[in-house]
């Protein structure tokens, strides 16, 4: 079982950039993360499974919904103290942070900013302590990267909606009680439903064989003629533009997680470094070496400072989609670059699970390409500062 010895790394201090609610939030969820996270992750994601025990313990250090009000059972926190908490989470591992990061923005997120009051009250106290967990249904096996093509739908029928369809790839669907599911009515127009666990014809099969967030569990969401009430239709916003408002709340989660698992990915080498002796001499003593450490620290001191600059923007309403698209795509382009790197520095040690880097490695595959591709981000910056749209 491996000791967490990761005390952070501050190359600008931008802890003097953070309020003190801020740091004790995050040292908060570090040493949460440390003492019940740490010492079990390898095993889980050897096991390819979800500690579920650890959920209350998320609802406590604020993971789920940190920014929803108080009122609706959250913790009523800004954006950077979110960001934060999501670092703390990816540090340990990507799995981990994805399954909090799915709760707070992609399914306690559009119920708040688009459901009714009723739902509010229903749902995100649940949600907030961690008694619920929800999921997200928005891709599905034919639409990834376009998802305005989804072929999943609704018909009225009375009070309810008759819906049918499946989505793919979605986090928490196995043990998920609810789930925010996008698909178009009779007239083609988008709409969110809370379809619950439970409802006739509705299924959420496991996926296996996954060499990448081993410890998330993922499934698909199956509908066939589920009965859903038109009461669990989100009301206050429809059509494509909803679910994506969800996805930028997630990818600036994102954009703060994958400095966390770069983080630990550095940590990890530097202490390696100090301590491998070849040739007579720690490697850390070494020209190339001391380059790739230090390359790695100018990039994540790089990504620190736009993320946080980004989480000013949103506290005020103003970060762009295009804004955090481009921050989803630098920071974990730089983080698994450098999970790529720190492998390498430890040599064939790099590869055993005694060292969290090959883990980091195989989960940063799955997120650069979720919530958004490498190459989609890409032109989500060039429609920016072209006006031109390259995905027509």
């Amino acid at each position: 079982m491996r000791t967490d010895l990761f005390q952070g790394h501050d190359y600008f201090n931008m802890d003097d950039l953070l309020t003190e609610e801020q740091k004790l939030i995050r040292d908060a969820a570090r040493a949460w993360v440390k003492q019940e996270v740490s010492p079990i992750i390898e095993e889980a994601a050897e096991k390819q499974v979800f500690p579920q025990h650890l959920l209350p313990g998320l609802g406590e250090i604020g993971a789920f919904g940190p920014y929803i009000p108080v009122e609706y059972g959250g913790a009523g926190l800004d954006q950077i103290s979110y960001g934060l908490i999501m670092q703390e989470l990816e540090r340990c591992d990507s799995g981990l942070r994805s399954t909090a990061s799915v709760q707070s923005s992609l399914v306690m997120y559009p119920i708040w900013k688009y459901g009714s009051e009723a739902q509010k009250m229903k749902y995100l106290p649940k949600l907030a302590t961690g008694e619920w967990i929800g999921c997200f249904g928005l891709t599905e096996p034919d639409h990834g990267s376009n998802p305005g093509g989804m072929i999943t739908s609704y018909v009225e029928d009375g009070d309810d909606v008759i819906l049918n369809g499946a989505k793919m790839w979605i986090s928490n669907a196995p043990f998920a009680q609810i789930a925010v599911v996008w698909a178009k009515n009779e007239e083609g127009r988008i709409h969110g439903l809370i379809v619950e666990r439970g409802m006739e014809g509705f299924t959420t099969p496991t996926m296996k064989g996954k060499w990448s967030l081993r410890a998330s569990d993922t499934g698909e969401l199956i509908f066939d003629n589920v009965r859903v009430p038109k009461s669990n239709i989100l009301t206050e916003k429809s059509g494509l533009g909803a679910p994506l408002g969800c996805l930028d709340s997630a990818r600036f989660g994102i954009a703060w997680g994958a400095i966390g698992a770069a983080l630990d990915c550095y940590d990890t080498a530097l202490r390696y470094s100090k301590e491998r002796i070849q040739f007579g001499k720690p490697i850390a003593a070494f020209q190339l070496q001391q380059k790739k450490l230090a390359e790695m620290i100018t990039e994540i001191t790089k990504a620190q400072l736009l993320t946080f600059r980004l989480g000013q923007l949103r506290n005020e309403g103003r970060a762009t989609t295009a804004q955090i698209s481009m921050a989803k795509r630098n920071n974990v382009d730089m983080a698994i670059t450098i999970a790529r790197e720190a492998r390498q520095m430890l040599g064939a040690m790099g590869i055993m699970n005694e060292y969290p880097i090959m883990r980091h490695m195989m989960n940063l595959e799955s997120v650069i390409t979720y919530e958004g591709t490498h190459d989609i981000h890409l032109l989500i910056t060039g429609m920016d500062i072209t006006g031109e749209n390259a995905f027509k």
